[in-house]
């Protein structure tokens, strides 16, 4: 792990290739939990050599500037209990990245997402100088719907049939922030 910046519970940090196992542990911990909101994984997506692959190609996005993705590490017993990331970063007129989150089903409806969103939201508009953030949520998806509303975003729409979800085209509801010091 590396890259570490913290909010008042949590860790989040950058995972490095060794620590695959340490991320194997908690997909398939979560596996059936996030099955309903997330693509088809094949089984080949739980091996650790596949995560690994995963880590690096990260690494290399973070690396050219083109995702803030971090780990949540509870500081109370270094647990991974999640992941945080803003990815599809474009630059130039666009100034604008993808939010997504998942988090262990024993940690949900405590407050652990909102604090790590503020945190990236901070890094994404000051070290980043992102202008937009965006995330699309399913309908169905209430608890998330209220973490993007009590950190400032503003739904926009719905987008019909925008994600394939658990083998399902599913409906978003399409969120941003804005970044209101960029002009």
């Amino acid at each position: 792990m590396k890259n570490e910046r913290e909010t008042l519970r949590l860790k989040l940090v950058e995972m490095e290739p060794d620590d695959a196992e340490i991320v194997r542990a908690y997909l398939l911990q979560n596996r059936k939990f996030l099955e309903e909101w997330e693509p088809k994984r094949e089984d080949s997506y739980y091996e650790t050599e596949d995560i690994r692959k995963q880590i690096e190609d990260q690494a290399k996005q973070i690396g050219e500037r083109k995702a803030l993705i971090k780990y949540l590490i509870l500081k109370e017993n270094e647990k991974l209990i999640g992941s945080i990331g803003i990815t599809n970063i474009i630059y130039g007129s666009f100034l604008s990245g993808f939010l997504g989150y998942k988090l262990s089903e024993e940690y949900i409806n405590r407050g652990f997402v909102t604090e790590a969103l503020e945190k990236m939201m901070e890094m994404a508009f000051s070290e980043y100088g992102l202008h937009r953030i965006e995330a699309n949520v399913m309908p169905r998806n209430e608890r998330s719907k209220k973490v993007l509303l009590k950190c400032g975003f503003e739904y926009e729409g719905t987008s019909r049939k925008y994600l394939k979800i658990n083998g399902k085209w599913e409906d978003h509801d399409q969120y941003v922030k804005l970044n209101e010091k960029i002009e």
